[in-house]
């Protein structure tokens, strides 16, 4: 079993940065691949990134690629995802997942409550 929570989200202005960290508990978080999928209001929860259970290799959506790094610490139990070059469109809630390495969302077993990111204009 795997508890996550997210931590970081708030308000930025366009262009600025922010980032976002999900602290897991439980001795069995490096053996998961972990990813970041965001969701806005009426819209699908989409795949933003992830990161594999070794940090070796990451994947991220067409639209964050660039601006978004995830990056993981598994001796703290914790990954980060920094933004940057922040837009309005990225404004979501910001949910962080554990599970098998990918873009599926149905492939993470795990989930966070999630914290919201606003982007203001």
């Amino acid at each position: 079993q795997v508890q996550l929570v997210e931590s970081g989200g708030g308000l930025v202005q366009a262009g600025g940065s922010l980032r976002v960290s999900c602290a897991a508990s439980g001795r069995t978080f490096s053996r998961y691949a972990m990813g970041w999928f965001r969701q806005a209001p009426g819209k699908e929860r989409d795949f933003v990134a992830a990161i594999h259970w070794n940090g070796l290799a990451t994947i991220y959506a067409d639209s964050v690629k660039g601006r978004f790094t995830l990056s993981r610490d598994n001796a703290k139990n914790t990954v980060y995802l920094q933004m940057n070059s922040l837009k309005l469109e990225d404004s979501a809630v910001y949910y962080c997942a554990a599970g098998d390495y990918g873009r599926i969302r149905s492939a993470y077993h795990y989930w966070g409550q999630g914290t919201q990111v606003t982007v203001s204009s």
